[in-house]
């Protein structure tokens, strides 16, 4: 894949985008095994231009998600491990004065490649998770007051683990909002985690992984992706749920605009993904949850009502709103 160059715009057909869409999940799929929602929903977050939050305790596979996805897409890609001592510059880069040319040149950090792991994001301090802030809103980094573009396309998938474990700092709400989804991957059924054992006992389950789409192809699906219509019902009817969230009781923060928007743009790529160019009620509300759950936060005593408030409270208010009935208009 190139760096820094302009979105291709070449046309992709309806076809096209199966294929390809097709191809990629089935690909990573093969490295993934059992998990086909996590698989999705990393795909979603690159055709829609955002960025994927993983949460869940170590080995379950996070890291690999990411990397299979990489291989796939025949992406650049790095792996920042997130500890209390990583530096700010070290995730963006820092100005190296040269003795030669007696001039200050510009050093990369791990941020510039088209798919940063960002592994265990919570277990280095605040100061160096907000550097990745301007990287995941604007697509650069400015360091010394020179701006520096990312690669297109850029997507950060991040890892972290439950803040109830050792040594783990919570995400301020301005670096969670930057985050498309968020999602966990979960414990692999018996049958799975069996044939896992069988098949990486001795094999890196990387290996077989051949590239089905590069930087053009990828370009290209995003830009189908961005022509799925949106109804003006539809549209309605998401700033609705997220008003909603606004003013629920049980709700101390609500959703952001920034979240309504990144809800629409997700549920395109969703529809996109079931052979429509056009989104329907259903495509809002299966993204409902990874959408919006990790920006909120529950009222004071709302976790006596539930072990997942949050959650609930997305579910009531989805039955609550009134859902379109016309949404091709």
């Amino acid at each position: 894949m190139s760096s820094n160059s302009p979105l291709d715009r070449a046309p992709v057909t309806a076809e096209q985008f199966a294929a390809q869409t097709a191809a990629i999940l089935g690909s990573v799929g093969q490295v993934i095994d059992g998990k086909p929602d996590a698989v999705r929903s990393a795909l979603v977050c690159l055709l829609a231009e955002g960025h994927l939050l993983i949460e869940d305790v170590p080995g379950v596979g996070k890291t690999m998600l990411a990397r299979a996805l990489a291989a796939s897409v025949d992406a650049t890609v790095r792996r920042i491990q997130f500890t209390p001592d990583l530096l700010p510059g070290d995730v963006t880069g820092v100005s190296v004065y040269n003795p030669v040319d007696r001039e200050f040149e510009f050093k990369q950090g791990a941020v510039f490649a088209h798919i940063v792991i960002a592994d265990e994001i919570n277990r280095s301090s605040p100061k160096t998770q907000s550097a990745l802030l301007e990287a995941m809103e604007e697509g650069q980094v400015t360091v010394d007051g020179a701006t520096h573009l990312l690669p297109e396309p850029f997507l950060v998938v991040a890892t972290q683990n439950p803040l109830e474990m050792e040594g783990t700092y919570a995400l301020p709400e301005a670096q969670r909002d930057r985050f498309m989804m968020r999602i966990s991957m979960g414990y692999p059924d018996a049958a799975a985690e069996a044939l896992m054992i069988r098949q990486r006992d001795a094999v890196n389950p990387l290996a077989g992984v051949t590239a089905v789409a590069d930087a053009s192809s990828i370009s290209g699906l995003i830009t189908w992706a961005r022509s799925v219509h949106v109804a003006p019902a539809i549209e309605e009817y998401t700033v609705a749920l997220c008003q909603a969230t606004r003013s629920d009781p049980s709700l101390h923060l609500g959703a952001s605009p920034r979240a309504t928007l990144q809800l629409i743009r997700a549920a395109k790529v969703w529809a996109a993904l079931d052979g429509r160019d056009f989104v329907i009620p259903d495509d809002v509300t299966s993204l409902l949850i990874p959408v919006l759950a990790h920006r909120l936060l529950p009222a004071r005593g709302a976790h006596r009502a539930g072990a997942q408030p949050v959650e609930a409270a997305l579910r009531q208010i989805a039955e609550r709103v009134r859902v379109p009935v016309a949404t091709r208009a």
